[in-house]
This record gives structure tokens, C-alpha cells and sequence, in this order.
């Protein structure tokens, strides 16, 4: 095989793992809203269940302690696939970048098509910081991992101080209790992004 048809199959490979990859970006987007949709339509459904029991008294406790951990499961699988589409969706951009600068240095000449895939938009961190890896604690609270964590943390933080309640403690202490419960678990899942977007980034 001379080398014009080897470039000519390598551009023609390149080109259908383009779309590949643009396909696959696609999908992750899709499953994560599709994931997270499901989850809130679930808190969604649960809240209005607690309207219906709210009115009995002996009912509330139970139906709480039933949907409670319920949702607290689902929000932390969702959340974790969240972060795993995010990383994937990451890792697809980076190959598409790769192509996109092998696009630029063989055909644009004095163009400047595909430019930022070699100048700052093809670097790793770069490309990271886009979709969130490498990027300050600021803009990972815009991810939708990021909003599902704070419902689970919400989720948790309501556990606690219902614990609380019912373990006899005063219904202040529950409350604060609760509140700084929610904290620490929206920080620990907002740590698990950052980590992951470290990985990401190195």
C-alpha cells in the first residue's frame, strides 16, 4: 500500500470513529438525563405518596421509613453513574480533539479550521475542564451529578433528623443535626466528582 492510500484509509478511519465518538457522547448525555429524570420523578411521586399519608399520623412514620432509604439507594446509584457518564463523555471529547488536531495539521493549511484542538482547546486539561474534570468546586455544582448529590443530600440530612426525632431529641438538635449531616454528604459526593475529574485531568 503506498503512502497517499494509506493516509486516504487512515482519513477514512478517522472519520468513522469521529462519528463514533460523537455517537457515544450523545448516548452518555442521553442516559444521564434520562437517569436523572427517572430518579426525581421517583422523589417526585414519593412526595405526593406523603401528601396522602400526611393526614394519618400512624401512617407517616412508616411510609417514611420505607421511601427513605428507597430514595437515598437510587440518589447514590444515580449519582454514581452520573459521575461515570461524565467521565466517559470526557474521555470521548479528548479522542475527538485528537482527530480534530489531526484534521487541522493535514488539511487547513493558512485556515484556521480545527485551530483550538491544537492551541489550548487539545491540551488534556483543557479538554477536562470543559465537561467539568479539572475544574474549580464552582462550576462541578453545575454538573447533574452535582444536583443529584445535593438531593441525596437533602435525602440524608432528613433521615437523620427524623432519626433524631424519633430517638428523642430535642427537635433544634435534630434540626442542626441534620442540617450539617446534608453538608458533610454533599461535600463527600462532591469530593467523589472532583477526584474523578482529577483522574480525568492526570
Amino acid at each position: 500500500m503506498d503512502q497517499d492510500a494509506r493516509e486516504q484509509g487512515l482519513l477514512n478511519a478517522l472519520t468513522t470513529e469521529h462519528f463514533v465518538l460523537q455517537t457515544s457522547r450523545s448516548a452518555t448525555i442521553t442516559e444521564s438525563v434520562g437517569r436523572a429524570t427517572v430518579f426525581l420523578s421517583l422523589l417526585s411521586a414519593s412526595l405526593i405518596g406523603l401528601g396522602f399519608v400526611s393526614s394519618s399520623a400512624h401512617l407517616t412514620k412508616p411510609y417514611l421509613g420505607a421511601v427513605l432509604p428507597t430514595l437515598v439507594i437510587t440518589g447514590l446509584l444515580t449519582f454514581a453513574r452520573l459521575v461515570e457518564n461524565m467521565v466517559e463523555n470526557s474521555l470521548d471529547l479528548k479522542r475527538i480533539q485528537r482527530i480534530r488536531a489531526y484534521y487541522h495539521r493535514q488539511f487547513a493549511g493558512e485556515h484556521d479550521f480545527f485551530a483550538d484542538a491544537v492551541t489550548g482547546g487539545g491540551d488534556t486539561k483543557t479538554i477536562a475542564a470543559a465537561v467539568g474534570g479539572g475544574a474549580s468546586r464552582w462550576q462541578l455544582l453545575l454538573t447533574t451529578a452535582a444536583m443529584v448529590g445535593a438531593v441525596n443530600a437533602l435525602l440524608v440530612g432528613l433521615g437523620a433528623t427524623l432519626l433524631t426525632g424519633v430517638a428523642g431529641g430535642s427537635p433544634t438538635f435534630a434540626i442542626v443535626l441534620g442540617v450539617a449531616v446534608a453538608l458533610v454528604a454533599y461535600a463527600a459526593q462532591l469530593a467523589f466528582i472532583k477526584r474523578a475529574s482529577i483522574w480525568l485531568s492526570g
